[in-house]
């Protein structure tokens, strides 16, 4: 007697692949079945409510609506009011300055903010813990104190 051109690994690796294909028919058909290709139009849209949640009811068209002024909504930054001149001196006091390197910081009085002060912006010699008034510019790496003057 001749031996089978199959052995039983061969068999059990066939078995199993027949097996994979009637699953993946069976899973193929149940997609078509439960598809939810070609429902209709009002099956896909979502609607809105008044408190944005999303709901598949559309809106109750004799209830009454709020009426909103169009120029009331604001879709962009407000427009900055003009600066006062006199707001632009401000007052405040050297809490650190190293002459040798030509560098120091203001705190601001108004706003307690430290603000960068360089040599070349001074307009009279201070030194630490001077009241001094200035103005204020953004620089590259913050806000720079410019004009910078001794006050008594």
């Amino acid at each position: 007697m001749s031996k089978s051109h199959l052995t039983s690994g061969k068999k059990d690796r066939e078995k199993k692949k027949g097996l994979k294909r009637q699953e993946k028919l069976q899973k193929k058909e149940e997609r078509k079945a439960h598809s939810s290709k070609g429902k209709s139009m009002e099956d896909m849209f979502a609607y809105v409510d008044e408190f944005g949640r999303i709901t598949s009811t559309p809106p109750d068209p004799t209830r009454k609506r709020s009426e909103f002024n169009v120029d009331d909504i604001q879709i962009s930054v407000p427009k900055q009011q003009p600066t006062d001149p006199q707001d632009a001196i401000r007052r405040g006091k050297i809490t650190f300055f190293n002459d040798s390197k030509g560098y120091g910081f203001i705190k601001d009085l108004d706003s307690q903010e430290s603000i960068f002060v360089h040599i070349n912006d001074l307009e009279s010699p201070v030194k630490e813990n001077d009241m001094v008034t200035f103005e204020i510019v953004t620089g590259h790496k913050g806000l720079n104190a410019i004009n910078v003057k001794a006050s008594r």
